[in-house]
């Protein structure tokens, strides 16, 4: 049986295509998947992203052991702000890469993959039992009573203050990575300047009681600036454009952070972390593997997940597979994300993908492949 969000009747007035995604029945697109891509480049876009799981993690030692389970140096985070960071098993593969915000001194919450909430809990739930400051340290699954929404795109800024009239503060004022507290229905929700398309935005997240209310006001407060509904799979041509990993494509628990090119993230200097010693070693000595950004250089079938990766030229080799691929909206080519030997992974190199059977030429290409222009 499906998991459904508290949206879902929502989505089917919308008259969204529904589909199947990490145990959930989700919305793939309303009005077409371009269509809604564009809206988000180009205006506005709404997600529900409720199926995404969140955890708090509260006390004294909260710090301290999320600087030891995440890559990231979760101590630079003051009250009101977040990071994006990886938890990683003591071979240094990803087991989910999430967001951590510091609502408080001794108070975080973790927004974590909808596929990965009950592989990330036990994970955190086996270590905390074993971390020295483990009585001051309290790991809760609150994400059955809470839901979240998205809302992205260069007009939200201009509307998203209309939509918390209670609150004293102004969303539109949070800078990005900032979290706040707003008060919507009589409630408190949580309002961050992050996402997940590339585009400036906000995630919001709510008592599972009260999404819909939310979802509504957003959508009529935003219609006049362009916004509309948007699914999962613009949501996956947004993030594929901009180069944000999918846990399962870009990342899993053979896979780590420094192959996947996500090194930023991982605080090698803080001390000792779960999965460090290979994770610095793969620093020192670099990964196996590379984590390529391409480009096609021809219009045709867009490359797809587990394509083959050549090289180009006389004696061509298969140098890898790509984790992610897609026609691009906003460039009109196929676009993706490979992971290839490393010698093959700098900017501007020739390859080949094997599209059908037959051998594409393309380029790799710097990260984002789409930048605003």
């Amino acid at each position: 049986m499906l998991k459904r969000t508290p949206l879902f009747k929502t989505h089917q007035k919308l008259g969204a295509h529904l589909v199947e995604f990490g145990g959930w029945e989700m919305p793939l697109s309303y009005t077409g998947i371009i269509d809604e891509h564009l809206a988000v480049r180009s205006a506005a876009g709404l997600f529900d992203i409720s199926h995404m799981g969140e955890f708090s993690v509260t006390g004294s030692a909260a710090v301290d052991f999320l600087n030891f389970v995440l890559t990231n140096d979760a101590r630079k985070l003051q009250p009101g702000q977040g990071q994006y960071t990886i938890l990683c098993n003591e071979r240094g593969g990803a087991i989910d890469d999430l967001y951590a915000y510091r609502l408080g001194e001794e108070e975080f919450l973790l927004i974590v993959n909808a596929a990965r909430i009950e592989a990330d809990f036990d994970w955190l739930k086996n270590q905390l039992a074993i971390f020295p400051g483990r009585s001051n340290v309290h790991l809760t699954d609150r994400s059955s009573e809470l839901a979240a929404v998205a809302v992205q795109g260069p007009k939200v800024a201009g509307f998203i203050d209309q939509s918390f009239p209670a609150s004293s503060q102004t969303a539109s004022a949070l800078q990005k990575n900032e979290i706040a507290r707003f008060d919507f229905a009589g409630r408190v929700i949580w309002v961050s300047r992050t996402g997940y398309t590339g585009e400036d935005g906000f995630e919001i997240v709510a008592e599972a009681e009260i999404v819909e209310a939310l979802w509504d006001t957003l959508l009529k407060i935003g219609q006049g600036a362009g916004l509309k509904a948007a699914g999962l799979g613009a949501r996956d041509t947004l993030r594929t454009e901009v180069c944000y990993p999918l846990y399962g494509h870009e990342l899993d628990e053979n896979t780590t952070p420094m192959e996947a090119g996500l090194g930023f993230f991982v605080a090698l200097g803080k001390g000792e972390f779960i999965g460090r010693e290979v994770l610095a070693r793969q620093k020192a000595q670099g990964p196996p593997r590379k984590l390529a950004a391409f480009k096609m250089a021809e219009r045709g079938a867009p490359p797809r997940p587990g394509y083959p990766i050549w090289s180009a030229g006389e004696g061509a080799e298969v140098i890898g597979k790509v984790a992610s691929g897609t026609q691009s909206p906003s460039l009109g080519i196929g676009i993706g994300l490979g992971f290839v030997t490393p010698k093959f992974s700098p900017a501007n190199t020739a390859i080949a993908i094997e599209v059908r059977g037959r051998r594409v030429p393309a380029m790799t290409v710097p990260r984002p492949i789409y930048k605003r222009s």
